[in-house]
C-alpha cells in the first residue's frame, strides 16, 4: 500500500526484552520505576512451576517487596480482578508484576485499571472506555499464545450476564514486557499446541482485519511463518530452546499485530464460548480458525494468498476457490498434526446453545474488523458444523 496523506496508522506496544533469562531482570526493571512493593498476580500452576519464584527472587534482590496474588482461573473473573484490587490496595502496592500466560495477565490488566478508576471493571467494557491508566505492570509470558504482554486488549468473564467482556484501551498495554523463552518449557504438549494455534489465529486475522496497516502485516506475517516452522517440534520437544524461542518470537509478533489491527470472527465466536460455556478459548480459537478462513476468503482473497505463502503453500496459479480448499485443509492437518482433534462438541456445545452463542458473537467488538460482515444465520452455521 503506498503512503499518502489519506493514511494513518497508530501502533502502541510496550518496552520489551526478549530472550532467554528475561525474567530475572523483573528487579531491575522494577527499581528503574522507584517501586518498592509489587502485587505478583500469577495463577497457582505457574507458581508450582518456579517461574513466580524466580521472578519475586528478582524482586527481593532489588528490594522490593512482592505481594502474590494467586487466584486466578483460566477464564479470568470479574470477582478475581475484585480480589485482586483488594489486596493491591490492603498491601499498599504501586505497580503490579504479571507472571503466567493470558488468564494472569489480563486479570493483572483488571485489577490496576479498577484500582486506578475506583470503579468496576464492568464500566470498562467495549472500546476506549478506560479514563485513567492503571499503576506500571510489568508482563512476563509463560505461554506462546497470548499476545497479552504486549496487547491492549483484556478479556474478563462476567459469570452474572455469561458473556466474555471485551476491554480494549491503550490503557491496557503494560509498561514492559520481558519475554522469557525458557518460561515456555513446562507447558505440557497440549496447551503447546493450543497455544500455539492461538497465536497463529491471532496473526491470520489481524493481517485480514479490515483496520491492518502496513506495520501489523509485516509482524502478521512473520508471525505465521515462525509459528507453522516451530510449532510442530516445539510440541514433540518440550526443552528444544529453538523451537520454543520460534514460538515465542511468533507468538510477541502476532500480539503486536492483532493488538494494533484487532481480530474478527474467530475470536467474537470464542467468545461466546467462553462466556456461555466457560471453555478453553486457545483450544476453541483452533477449532474455529478453519472454519472462519473458509467463509471469509472470498472476501479477501489476496490477503489469504498471502497467508498460505507464509505457511508455505504452494497457491500461485490455482482458482480462488482451489486456493481456499488448500488452505482450509493444511489449517485442519496442522491441528490434527499436533494432537488437537476434540470438535466444539466434543468440548460440549449442544445444537440448542448456538442461536445464544451466534447473538454473543455478533455483538462481540472483535466482529466489526472481520472482513466479511456476518448474517447471524451464518454464524450459527459456522458454530454448527461438526
Amino acid at each position: 500500500m503506498t503512503c499518502s496523506a489519506q493514511h494513518l496508522w497508530k501502533f502502541v506496544a510496550p518496552e520489551l526484552v526478549f530472550g532467554v533469562g528475561a525474567r530475572h531482570l523483573a528487579g531491575q526493571f522494577a527499581s528503574n520505576l522507584f517501586l518498592r512493593r509489587v502485587l505478583v498476580v500469577t495463577d497457582s500452576k505457574v507458581a508450582d512451576c518456579g517461574w513466580a519464584r524466580d521472578v519475586l527472587d528478582s524482586l527481593r534482590q532489588a528490594g522490593v517487596e512482592g505481594h502474590v496474588f494467586v487466584d486466578v482461573t483460566p477464564n479470568p473473573r470479574v470477582e478475581e480482578v475484585v480480589a485482586g484490587a483488594e489486596v493491591f490496595q490492603r498491601q499498599g502496592c504501586q505497580a503490579i508484576v504479571a507472571v503466567g500466560g493470558g488468564s494472569p495477565m489480563d486479570c493483572a490488566k483488571g485489577i490496576g485499571t479498577v484500582c486506578a478508576n475506583n470503579c468496576s471493571v464492568l464500566e470498562f467494557e467495549g472500546v476506549d472506555q478506560v479514563p485513567t491508566p492503571g499503576p506500571p505492570l510489568i508482563c512476563i509470558p509463560t505461554t506462546a499464545g497470548s499476545g497479552a504482554e504486549v496487547s491492549q486488549f483484556a478479556i474478563i468473564l462476567d459469570p452474572v450476564r455469561r458473556i466474555k467482556m471485551v476491554i480494549v484501551s491503550k490503557a491496557m498495554v503494560p509498561d514492559i514486557a520481558l519475554i522469557d523463552p525458557e518460561t515456555t518449557t513446562s507447558m505440557p504438549s497440549d496447551l503447546t499446541a493450543c497455544t500455539g494455534l492461538d497465536a497463529l489465529t491471532h496473526a491470520v486475522e489481524a493481517y485480514v482485519s479490515n483496520v491492518h496497516s502496513p506495520v501489523t502485516d509485516l509482524h502478521a506475517l512473520e508471525a505465521v511463518r515462525l509459528i507453522v516452522k516451530h510449532l510442530s517440534e516445539a510440541v514433540r520437544s518440550p526443552g528444544n530452546m529453538e523451537a520454543r524461542t520460534g514460538m515465542m518470537l511468533g507468538s510477541l509478533h502476532a500480539g503486536l499485530a492483532f493488538s494494533n489491527a484487532s481480530l474478527g470472527a474467530v475470536h467474537a465466536m470464542t467468545h461466546g464460548l467462553g462466556g456461555l460455556l466457560d471453555l478453553p478459548p486457545s483450544e476453541c480459537n483452533a477449532i474455529l480458525l478453519s472454519r472462519v478462513v473458509e467463509y471469509n476468503f472470498h472476501h479477501a482473497p489476496q490477503r489469504y494468498q498471502d497467508i498460505g505463502e507464509a505457511m508455505g503453500l504452494a497457491l500461485n496459479g490455482l482458482s480462488e476457490d482451489e486456493q481456499r480448499s488448500g488452505m482450509v485443509r493444511a489449517l485442519i492437518e496442522l491441528r490434527e498434526q499436533v494432537g488437537l482433534r476434540r470438535d466444539l462438541k466434543d468440548l460440549g456445545v449442544r445444537p440448542e446453545d448456538v442461536r445464544a452463542l451466534a447473538d454473543k458473537a455478533m455483538r462481540d467488538p472483535c466482529m466489526a474488523t472481520n472482513p466479511r460482515p456476518p448474517l447471524e444465520a451464518e454464524i450459527e452455521k459456522l458454530y454448527g458444523r461438526q
